[in-house]
């Protein structure tokens, strides 16, 4: 049976495995989830109990665009220094660095809108709205596309992959702990591009 694309986005959102592992688990249990899940356990790669461990590890990459007007300083964590140490951390790291370089997110992820930005977005979005002519029951839903896709646009996890449109920050990054069996996250990034305001 054909496996749908959402069923594999929700997997993976519960377990925090790669999509590929996901996808196998859904066909091995005939597309149930909760079957899936008990598969990946048994292969050991359920992630979530590893939430509560203590990424005390990591790495800070630094990346400079050629044109020396562009720079970024990313801090990854991960539970082990080996795992940090390991070659697919570091290319993650360094991914991740020319991505923020590249595609200017503002946010780490949709979390981490302030309340403020986000409220002031909407706004911004229904008064365009209203000025469009819709009509008033729509509006909302209409924002609420505008929301997912200035997500898509501000928050790092949710940026396609500037390599390859296919993926987000967030599917390299399950990949990985899926790879490490880890708790893998970015905590924190500073852009700077030469004459911006900080």
């Amino acid at each position: 049976m054909p496996i749908r694309s959402e069923d594999v986005k929700a997997l993976r959102a519960a377990t925090g495995v790669g999509i590929m592992d996901c996808k196998k688990a859904l066909m091995k249990a005939d597309g149930d989830i909760e079957r899936a899940k008990k598969i990946l356990r048994e292969e050991g790669r359920e992630l979530m109990a590893h939430k509560g461990r203590e990424a005390t590890e990591g790495r800070i990459e630094a990346y400079v665009h050629h044109s020396g007007k562009v720079g970024v300083l990313v801090e990854i964590a991960c539970n082990t220094d080996f795992a940090a140490n390991s070659d697919d951390f570091r290319t993650f790291t360094r991914d991740v660095a020319m991505q923020i370089a590249a595609a200017k997110p503002r946010y780490v992820s949709p979390e981490d809108v302030p309340a403020e930005d986000l409220e002031n977005e909407k706004e911004v979005y229904r008064v365009q709205m209203k000025k469009e002519g819709k009509p008033e029951q729509m509006i909302e839903k209409i924002v609420e596309g505008r929301i997912k896709k200035f997500y898509t646009e501000a928050c790092l996890l949710k940026q396609p992959f500037v390599k390859d449109a296919a993926h987000t920050i967030e599917d390299l990054l399950a990949d990985l702990r899926s790879k490490t069996g880890e708790n893998i996250f970015v905590k924190r990034f500073a852009r700077y591009e030469i004459g911006e305001e900080g």
